[in-house]
């Protein structure tokens, strides 16, 4: 079967849904064909992924081309070979029911309207295709999608460092921990890394048998039963979703897969922690197109400040809104820092918007002891974090016209 690929999807908003809509073609005729590239190159908030020359009649065809969640919207042609599209069209309707399907033929009886609506089409577009009447087709789709994400009650925070060794799994940690045991929000922090992640490690437990990666590979039959199955619970009341144990080989699950594991898991969480492991890789691009915030993590140092910068210039590159986006500084010193703030905020041209103070030495003994709610309640850290929860919207279970009350809780989050 020949396909061609369309352009990557942006980063950025460029559709009410905040991304494009996907568009694969079927068997359109050469001036349909013509006349529809066309169209998608006139509209901004749309995207051809792929245009496919032969009907999926044969069953494997099928099961080999439906891999991952499927395109936005699905346009056949009905007019080369109508049964094969009557059954092209009813194969993907029953597996992939989140795709629209569009018929377009030159013949418009109303018989065969409703033949083509019966077996899963929404739309019935008459040849030569118009303008304003496709608009509407996909304007539909797109109002669709939109009120569906609009039900999705959680904020998808996405931690990425500008390197190695930022410390991002750390933050991504114990903020996820504090947002749970403190402020008593439904938190789950999910392991991005595709193996060796170590959150599962920094929360003291290390003997699970699923993690994320399986998860996503299931997420046709994504439910509440099957996502609680896969997390682990941490005694803080914080939920795990680890990555894969270093033992087993790399899982290459479609990035779509994994953005529509954290569209479902967002609507059964307050909070949906993500951990990335460095660089843009797919599954890092996907979540980061879901993310209320994106926290670029970095440490006071002349190559993960060049790396913050490339990320900052790429983003808006990709239209990725400037207001998700924040710069956070970890292991921060306020005194005898060998790189300024004002030149940190010259190097990346945009303000800081976090600074997580040098405790090193306080945070290993938590790492090790496997436990982010324990032995740093003394630290610049922990108060940092603390703030930084309550910027996030997140309120206190205790009543914030209490300091004593609030300071008593903070102080039990860390086992004192």
């Amino acid at each position: 079967m020949d396909t061609k690929e369309g352009a990557r999807t942006p980063l950025g908003e460029s559709s009410p849904t905040g991304e494009r809509l996907s568009l694969v073609t079927i068997c359109l005729d050469s001036e349909a064909g013509a006349e529809l590239r066309q169209f998608v190159r006139g509209t901004p908030f749309l995207r051809l992924q792929a245009e496919v020359h032969s009907y999926l009649t044969d069953e494997d065809v099928v099961l080999s081309w439906m891999q991952g969640p499927g395109p936005d919207i699905c346009l056949i042609d009905f007019d080369r070979d109508r049964p094969s599209a009557i059954t092209t069209a009813g194969r993907i309707h029953e597996k992939l029911p989140n795709t629209a399907i569009f018929a377009i033929s030159s013949n418009s009886q109303p018989n065969l309207i409703i033949e083509a609506m019966r077996c899963g089409c929404t739309e019935y577009i008459v040849k030569p295709a118009d303008r304003e009447q496709l608009l509407e087709a996909v304007a539909r789709v797109g109002g669709r999608k939109r009120e569906k994400r609009e039900q999705l009650s959680g904020q998808v925070l996405v931690f990425l460092g500008a390197k190695g060794g930022s410390g991002v799994t750390t933050l991504a940690t114990h903020l996820a921990a504090l947002l749970a045991k403190l402020f008593s929000r439904r938190t789950v922090l999910i392991d991005l890394h595709p193996t060796c992640g170590e959150s599962s490690l920094f929360l003291g437990m290390t003997r699970h048998q699923y993690h994320f990666y399986e998860l996503a590979e299931s997420v046709d039959r994504l439910d509440s039963d099957l996502l609680q199955s896969y997390v682990l619970h941490h005694g803080s009341g914080l939920d795990l979703l680890p990555a894969p144990d270093f033992r087993e080989p790399e899982r290459r699950v479609h990035a779509e897969s994994v953005g529509q594991s954290v569209d479902f898991i967002r609507t059964k969480y307050e909070y949906v922690v993500i951990d990335c492991a460095p660089g843009l890789n797919d599954q890092n691009v996907e979540v980061i197109r879901r993310a209320d915030h994106l926290y670029l993590v970095t440490v006071p140092e002349v190559p993960a400040l060049r790396n913050v910068a490339r990320l900052l210039d790429y983003f808006d590159h990709h239209d990725l809104p400037q207001y998700k986006v924040d710069v956070v500084v970890n292991r921060h010193l306020a005194k005898n820092s060998a790189i300024s703030d004002s030149e940190i905020e010259k190097a990346i041209r945009r303000k800081v918007f976090w600074k997580v103070p040098n405790s090193y030495q306080k945070v290993i003994r938590t790492i090790n002891a496997g436990d982010p709610t324990a032995d740093i309640s003394d630290s610049d850290v922990a108060r940092s974090l603390m703030s930084w929860a309550e910027a996030l919207g997140a309120k206190p279970r205790t009543s914030t016209d209490s300091k004593k009350k609030a300071n008593k809780s903070f102080l039990g989050l860390f086992g004192r």
